[in-house]
């Protein structure tokens, strides 16, 4: 999802007094969220909806009434269609003209938040960009890189290079990665073992030569950050060596961690 650019156009919706109005929804479907056992999501989106269908009924506004129950149908099918898929959290906005129809199934929590008006409410949309931005969290461990992209705090995909020691050269693996229980005993220890009695010496000139792939990965991705985990002068070393600004530095070995593991670390 590019999120600046859903936010531009959000920012340019405006109702027109009781028509055309917009329904915002924020909806925390988290099933990890002790407050959510049992689906009471479903109850606080029940009673959310409920609430905006008396506000009407007492304004006696045949027309706006009319425009929110198409709308309450859109999303409630949506809701049916979709229900074993919420994920975390749930954003719609949503016009009974079809004009404004927008969903995000978010791995993210979400405070339960309802508007029916002329304008689009986006403080949370705002916050989620901040505190989720798209990112690159480059992983270094014993002669392996790996890229995790994120976006909204999910991974977008992975890419990983392994250092041929005969070589000297980086080479992206591709297809599953080798569990290292299906290894040959002692294989990998013997691998990390051979990089680090070299490391001290050619540390630089490896990290050096990978570099540049970073760089272009950050910039073809477009990534708002960069994070970089891993071993301390490994880290830092590829730290030093790329062109683009690093915002952090973890000093802490995740590159054999599920990426999950990885973006719950940094962005939690």
């Amino acid at each position: 999802m590019d999120l600046a650019k859903q936010l531009q156009e959000l920012e340019q919706i405006h109702g027109d007094g009781s028509k055309g109005k917009i329904l915002t929804m924020y909806l925390n479907t988290d099933p990890a969220d002790p407050d959510q056992q049992g689906g009471k999501w479903r109850i606080t989106l029940k009673n959310g909806l409920r609430n905006f269908e008396k506000y009407i009924q007492e304004s006696n506004d045949e027309q706006e009434m009319k425009e929110f129950q198409r709308v309450k149908e859109k999303v409630t099918n949506y809701i049916n269609n979709n229900e074993l898929d919420l994920k975390k959290g749930l954003i719609i906005f949503a016009t009974a003209d079809d004009r404004v129809w927008f969903t995000a199934k978010v791995q993210v929590r979400l405070r339960s938040d309802f508007y029916w008006q002329e304008t689009p409410v986006l403080d949370q949309l705002i916050e989620l960009k901040q505190d989720y931005p798209r990112a690159g969290i480059i992983l270094v461990q014993s002669g392996q890189v790996k890229i995790i992209e994120s976006n909204m705090n999910e991974v977008e995909g992975t890419v990983h290079y392994e250092l041929d020691l005969d070589t000297e050269d980086w080479k992206q693996k591709l297809g599953p990665q080798q569990a290292k229980g299906d290894m040959q005993p002692g294989a990998h220890n013997l691998q990390v073992d051979n990089f680090n009695s070299r490391a001290d010496a050619n540390r630089y000139r490896w990290f050096k030569s990978i570099a540049p792939k970073l760089d272009m990965h950050a910039k073809s991705g477009n990534w708002e950050k960069i994070f970089v985990m891993g071993e301390p002068d490994a880290a830092q070393t590829v730290t030093d060596l790329m062109n683009k600004p690093v915002d952090g530095v973890l000093q802490k070995n995740m590159l054999d961690q599920d990426e999950h593991r990885v973006l719950d670390e940094l962005f939690g």
